[in-house]
């Protein structure tokens, strides 16, 4: 069975140096991001968990940097139809970043955003029983956390839910900054991730969230190896450690680890 409508799909992180990404993200999360680029012309490498790709790196090059492409991590969403999504999407005030197409044996895709101006992939796969669990809660490597920050709250709450079922299932109240808004998809009421108003200084966008063992061991690791660790870690509710940070290309990433 495909996943459904509205899921988060697959991730992939935009990077001007896949080859340091690779040496970076192996050595804190725990992949084997692909040393070396398929077959075809552009660099995209799959992203390796201990048990399967979870997503992919795409190389930037000088054309798309030119364009105003940008190193960012990024989601993508399942949808039953991706040009009728579009359409909603742009009804709703969003706009095309990069307009629908076919990847052969792959799917059809196109990047959008929100009417926030926050930018994601919907896309709909070429076979019908493929799957992804590339958002796994628990599983190590895998995204446990989808964490959107935007100007905009309430309006982006409603969007989500109107085009992908993505909806509010409970509030942590965050004084001056509002709620942290939980947020589940389709019946579960098992929440997926959070929506929250985007901080000063912050820029708005989607944030994921990768679990690893330890979150001491993984923060040593970041500083070590070139990153920067801007808060945690930190104990949230229900006894798991969090942090969040940068890579050395300056792409902001969380981490979430077991209680110790």
């Amino acid at each position: 069975m495909s996943n459904p409508h509205g899921s988060f799909l697959w991730y992939e992180l935009l990077t001007k140096d896949p080859k340091a990404a690779k040496a970076f993200y192996d050595d804190v999360v725990g992949w084997n991001i692909d040393a070396e680029p398929a077959p075809g012309g552009m660099d995209y490498r799959m992203i390796v968990a201990h048990d399967g790709n979870v997503g992919g790196v795409m190389g930037l090059n000088a054309e798309m940097i030119a364009g105003g492409a940008r190193p960012v991590w990024l989601g993508y969403l399942t949808v039953d139809d991706v040009d009728a999504t579009v359409a909603a999407i742009v009804a709703a005030g969003g706009q095309v970043h990069l307009p629908a197409f076919d990847i052969p044996d792959v799917g059809r895709l196109a990047m959008v955003t929100d009417p926030q101006g926050v930018p994601f992939y919907v896309m709909r796969g070429a076979t019908e029983d493929g799957t992804s669990n590339a958002y796994d809660r628990m599983n190590l490597g895998h995204v446990s956390w989808n964490e959107l920050l935007t100007p905009d709250p309430d309006a982006a709450l409603a969007f989500y839910e109107k085009q992908f079922g993505i909806r509010k299932v409970g509030a942590m109240p965050m004084g001056e900054m509002g709620d942290y808004s939980f947020i589940a998809h389709g019946e579960s009421d098992e929440a997926i991730g959070a929506v929250m108003q985007t901080p000063p200084g912050a820029g708005s966008g989607w944030g994921f969230y990768f679990r690893v063992p330890d979150i001491n061991d993984a923060k040593a690791k970041i500083e070590a190896t070139g990153g920067k660790v801007h808060q945690g870690p930190m104990e949230v509710p229900g006894g798991e450690w969090v942090l969040n940070a940068e890579d050395p290309e300056g792409v902001h990433f969380g981490l979430v680890a077991p209680a110790n």
